[in-house]
Parts: C-alpha cells; structure tokens; sequence
C-alpha cells in the first residue's frame, strides 16, 4: 500500500540547511496499524506530512497505491489524497463557524458527493461516533472528547483507504483519549489502514507495529502482538 525508499526532506534558508528526514525506508502494508514514535524534532511529523501527500520529498521514492508520487503536484496529490485518505489532528480542526453536521459533511462536498447522500452518510456516522445528538452545534460548544470524535467522523465519512492520526489523544484525557484509541483499533478491525504519529507509549501500543525514529531516520521497528493491545 504504501512504500517509501531513501526517502529525504531537506529545509533550506539562506544560511541554514536542516535535514528532516535523511534516507528512510518503510512498508506500511493494507491493514496495518502503524504507530511512529520519537522525541520533538526527529522528523515524525514530516513523514506524516508527506505520507499524507500534502509535502513532497526532497529525494528518494513515495510509492502509495501503486503510484510513485514524490514529483506529483499539489494538483495531483490533492485528488490522490481526498479520495484515499482520512486525517486526525491533535487539534481537531474543525471549522468554528460550522455545525457538527456541516464539519462532518465537508471532505464529501469535495469529492462532489450528492447532497441526498451526503446527509445519509454524515448522520450514519455521527450516529456511529454517537455524536448525532450534536449535529447542529458549533465546536465551542463541545468538549474535547466531543469535538475529537467529531473529527474522527469527519475523517472516516469518505471510507478512506488511509486514516493519518496525528497524537490524537494529546488534547484530550486519559479517559477521552483512551476512547479515541479504541475507536481507531475498531477501524482498524474493520479494514482501515492507520499510521499514527504518538509521544504515548501507552497510545502506540494499540497498534502492531511501533517505528522509532530519532535525527530523521528510523532506528527501530518492532512488531506487537494482536493481544498486547486489547
């Protein structure tokens, strides 16, 4: 599914050149549960970045879905990722001056989704993320638990092939968060292929398999068990 191979990112200014990601190979297969772990600064975020196809690479080969895209334009990575992946942000995201529903229905707007079937299909998953009851409030009239969920849903309404979590749970606490996390294992069950940045050693093991990175490059890989994460 996805396939990255002496994969680069370089910053450049005037004076400074910083390599974020310097030569990094990883296979994320269908299915997978990936979690990616390291300190502030070793290039997680990047990767992310560029897994999720909204960056490009300063080198190396991205192969996602039987396309090499490290030379893709935005153009063209932008129709690749509105129909292929799903994302969730430590911050949520979401849109202030829009409902629950209008957030939730947004990424189907984009990919030109009948308005009859846009509704049928936002409150089939609010329902699902048992936020249904909210569909016409704002954000800020959330709590974090609440608004998270809002954007896992607005992130699986499309049945991406791909859901990106980035520290889903870092808002939120223990109790919220470890709900997120078994949410994501459940779609993960269900098919859904996940790749999710973390500080939380706790976090990372709902998946199976946690990638360590430090100074841009992966120094670990190790496989878990389905049972160490139930």
């Amino acid at each position: 599914m996805i396939r990255i191979e002496k994969l680069k990112k370089v910053y450049r200014t005037e004076d400074v050149e910083t390599t974020a990601l310097n030569e990094v190979d990883i296979t994320i297969n269908q299915g997978e549960f990936v979690s990616i772990m390291g300190p502030s600064g070793c290039g997680k975020s990047t990767l992310l970045n560029i897994l999720g196809l909204i960056d490009n690479p300063s080198g190396g080969a991205y192969h996602f879905l039987d396309h090499e895209v490290s030379k893709y334009s935005e153009r063209q990575r932008s129709m690749l990722r509105k129909n292929n992946i799903g994302f969730i942000f430590q911050s949520f995201n979401l849109i202030d001056e829009l409902t629950v529903f209008e957030n939730v229905e947004l990424p189907l707007i984009y990919t030109k989704v009948s308005s009859r079937d846009r509704k049928t299909r936002v409150e089939e998953v609010l329902e699902r993320m048992n936020m249904m009851h909210r569909r016409n409030h704002f954000p800020q009239q959330l709590s974090g638990g609440q608004q998270q969920r809002v954007a896992v849903a607005r992130a699986i309404v499309n049945n991406p092939k791909i859901i990106l979590a980035d520290e889903p749970t870092g808002n939120l606490d223990s109790a919220n968060g470890n709900d997120v996390m078994k949410t994501l294992v459940h779609l993960n069950d269900e098919g859904a292929t996940i790749i999710m940045v973390t500080h939380s050693q706790f976090c990372a093991e709902f998946g199976n398999r946690i990638i360590r990175m430090l100074d841009g490059q992966v120094v670990t890989e190790n496989l878990l068990s389905k049972a160490a994460r139930l």
